[in-house]
């Protein structure tokens, strides 16, 4: 539903967030309510409003007019709230237990009030901590499946296809990503941020033709390859998991892009952690890696048999040609999310947060070659093994 009491914009306080909570009788009049700002990122403001006495509880989360980690000299748009609310709406129905349950929304706040996920622990600290999730690959695989092919012309009629692309048109947030995923971290920029001892491999990044160049190509593939709606910003700090289940969170960088990017952004942040583990635990990562993709193609591969729409779709070979023409861009672009990761504005806690300095770098130093190679290395891998084998060999 849609918050009913007239608002302008402004930044909501913690007793403002409770009486928005108390408009909507999700909880007893009687009901004693706390407050508590949880969020972490960049860009949004996220309240935790709760039931003192049952532990009941629902999230409302503002967007800022800023990015918080620069600053209001970053001014973003407050629509990013409506893409957000709406793309979550959207991948609810099409992969139905994955996202969280969207209860309200106001476009002039800037507020979405959704399913409160406390109970479930954010992926990446997870990881961090060598948890393994069991159900994480299956889970995200499958997400991934039904909301890039329902969302592409393999899926929709090209009319809703379009009129969903304009809807989620966004171009202040593609900015951001076409700037610090696959632009600044390429070029001295001043908004890179490394340790000086990493400096000579970002030089050796910057001086690299042959690498920029595939950069390009894959920065205009983000630009011009409308295939389907993306989440458009899937890294492990936009999951929730428990070793049952697993919600995607936060899809404010929601737009019509390469069906690629969204698988080679998990990935990129799995084979971080690949990097950052050993024996054992590093195979868990490398198995679910392998598997995320595994069960993609595979579900994918069924619903274009079972519900594609494309008059080509049984023509011999063009399901394979498309198939492989995802894994190939999703190789690219995890590599430039490792890159923009380790030297780009926007780093990891699990590489940052890696106490002794020579083993942090000696990891960042690894992050960056394996996602030169990926990059580069992209079209030769002819199947999942062969990259399962490749990263292996990259995060020794």
């Amino acid at each position: 539903m849609t918050i009913t009491a007239p608002s302008t914009y402004k930044a909501l306080t913690e007793q403002e967030a409770i009486a928005l909570a108390q408009e909507l009788e999700v909880f007893a009049t009687s009901a004693s309510l706390l407050c508590e700002e949880i969020g972490d990122g960049n860009l949004n403001y996220v309240f935790r409003i709760s039931d003192s006495a049952t532990g009941q509880g629902l999230i409302i989360k503002q967007a800022l007019p800023y990015a918080k980690v620069v600053g209001e000299s970053w001014p973003l748009t407050l629509h990013r709230a409506t893409i957000e609310a709406n793309a979550l709406k959207l991948h609810g129905k099409l992969a139905k237990g994955r996202v969280p349950e969207v209860y309200a929304t106001d476009a002039a706040l800037a507020v979405t009030v959704m399913e409160d996920l406390s109970q479930l622990t954010i992926l990446r600290n997870g990881l961090i901590d060598a948890k393994h999730y069991p159900k994480l690959a299956e889970h995200i695989g499958g997400y991934l499946a039904h909301t890039l092919f329902y969302t592409s012309d393999f899926g929709l009629h090209p009319f809703e296809k379009k009129r969903l692309a304009a809807e989620f048109s966004n171009p202040e947030l593609c900015k951001i990503t076409e700037d610090l995923i696959f632009t600044d971290p390429f070029f001295d920029h001043d908004t890179n941020d490394f340790e000086e001892p990493l400096r000579e491999a970002a030089q050796e990044i910057w001086d690299n033709q042959p690498l920029k160049f595939e950069v390009a190509k894959l920065k205009r593939s983000f630009l011009t390859e409308a295939e389907a709606l993306l989440h458009g910003d899937l890294h492990t700090g936009s999951i929730f998991v428990d070793e049952h289940d697993t919600k995607v969170i936060d899809p404010e960088f929601a737009f019509y892009g390469p069906i690629g990017f969204d698988i080679g952004l998990f990935l990129a942040n799995l084979i971080v952690q690949a990097i950052t583990r050993s024996g054992e635990e590093r195979e868990l990562i490398v198995q679910d890696i392998t598997q995320t993709w595994q069960v993609f193609e595979e579900q994918f591969s069924s619903l274009w048999e079972s519900d594609g729409i494309e008059t080509y779709k049984t023509t011999a070979g063009y399901r394979e040609y498309a198939i492989e023409k995802i894994f190939h861009d999703a190789i690219g672009f995890a590599g430039c999310e490792l890159i923009r990761r380790t030297i780009g504005l926007a780093h990891v806690r699990d590489l940052d947060d890696i106490a002794d300095e020579a083993t942090r770098i000696d990891r960042k130093r690894q992050t960056l070659k394996a996602g030169e190679t990926l990059i580069q290395t992209r079209r030769s891998y002819q199947s999942i093994a062969e990259l399962e084998a490749a990263i292996k060999e990259l995060s020794k």
